[in-house]
């Protein structure tokens, strides 16, 4: 296997899993030999340290944000325990009682600030420097050596041995995502009754809210890797799960009565208009994926051309059809948010990658034309009309 391949986005999201649980083992085992060739006194704190960090977090962004937060707790609480440690023949008490002072501190911080696992790790330090008061302040600073140690080579192997981004894994996410909602729709608006839809609906909208939450978990983590800001996190998470919330609706108004259906389906041009916003959901998630830059066009649902047949539309008492105008609207808001959508993508100045580029060619999901098409400042006018027309 080559170091290009190891190296590979594409390749790192898919076994981001098994590649995650050999970092781990890196991790322990350069530990391990580390505090064994060095014959470093309580070397397991180091081991506990090393698994604390690259444990549970498959990510660059995840550890860099927990391994720094536990550097900075370990350091002040180290610093403060042996400031305890130092006064001179302290009164019975005292420092039993400035040690549970800063605890109960560094607790209410830990509900008060982002930094609250800083704020955890500091109660913890402190103890392990000062112990019941009786502890050799020797044992206290190797202890918390080794936790230093420990921390560092978990961020060093994750960072160096096959990196994962967490900004990889929110594209990735959010390309799926998207080409799930353009499944979703295609097959609702292709669909001539409800039980002719070939999907799973509700598979696929617990698939999607999944990611959803799974995107949201990562916002810490691409923040630390300095690529995205939270608003700008904030605004594509919520996009998403507005337009989430809009297809479901969606599948529910369509097929409220028949003849509500029957004037749905004979207004001129929204079939056509309705599959167009489907292929727009394909492509933008094919741009983010492939690591393009976000150049699709959403044109506008013009309502006004079916409004009469909405509003005039009437069952057989003769009463008026909320369904078709309700339909129209949901429609109309889907390719509204699905413009902003493509808006903000195209404003996010770190989302276009050339490692993406380059690798896509190599999964096949671009050709070697289409890539170097794709190249900023090699696109000439014709390709980009072109890919504005296939959108």
């Amino acid at each position: 296997m080559s170091l290009l391949r190891l190296r590979d986005p594409y390749f790192s999201y898919r076994y981001r899993h098994y590649l995650h649980v050999l970092r781990t083992s890196l991790a322990l085992a350069a530990t391990f030999i580390l505090i064994s060739t060095l014959q470093i006194p309580h070397g397991s704190w180091a081991l506990i340290s090393t698994l604390a960090v690259v444990g549970n977090l498959p990510n660059v962004g995840s550890v860099l944000d927990k391994g720094g937060q536990r550097l900075l707790g370990t350091i002040l609480g180290i610093i403060w325990g042996i400031m305890l440690m130092l006064i001179p023949d302290p009164p019975a008490g005292v420092v039993p009682l400035w040690t549970l002072i800063s605890i109960a501190l560094a607790t209410y911080a830990t509900f008060a600030t982002r930094y609250g696992y800083s704020a955890l790790i500091f109660g913890i330090s402190v103890l392990l420097v000062v112990g019941s008061g009786n502890h050799d302040l020797d044992i206290a600073l190797w202890r918390a050596f080794n936790v230093l140690l420990g921390t560092l080579i978990g961020i060093l192997v994750t960072v160096l041995v096959m990196p994962q981004k967490a900004t990889d894994v929110l594209r990735f996410l959010l390309a799926d995502n998207l080409d799930k909602l353009a499944r979703l729709y295609h097959a609702h608006t292709s669909a001539a009754a409800e039980n002719d839809i070939a999907i799973d609906t509700q598979e696929l909208l617990k698939t999607v809210t999944a990611q959803l939450v799974e995107q949201r978990k990562l916002v810490d983590a691409i923040h630390s890797e300095r690529r995205l800001r939270r608003n700008e996190l904030d605004s594509l998470l919520s996009l998403q799960r507005r337009m989430l919330s809009t297809i479901e609706l969606i599948l529910q108004t369509r097929w409220v009565t028949r003849i509500g259906y029957e004037r749905i389906a004979a207004m001129n041009g929204l079939r056509e208009a309705q599959h167009r916003l489907a292929r727009v959901l394909g492509t933008l998630a094919f741009q983010v994926r492939t690591g393009q830059p976000i150049e699709v066009q959403v044109k506008r649902l013009d309502l006004d051309q079916y409004a009469n047949q909405a509003t005039l539309a009437r069952d057989e008492n003769g009463q008026m059809l909320f369904g078709p105008s309700g339909y129209l609207w949901l429609n109309r808001e889907l390719t509204r948010l699905t413009r902003e959508l493509s808006l903000r993508l195209g404003r996010l100045r770190h989302l276009p990658s050339k490692r993406l580029r380059r690798r896509a060619s190599q999964h096949t999901l671009v050709s070697d034309s289409q890539r170097l098409r794709t190249e900023p400042g090699k696109s000439s006018s014709s390709d980009t009309r072109t890919r504005h027309n296939d959108s």
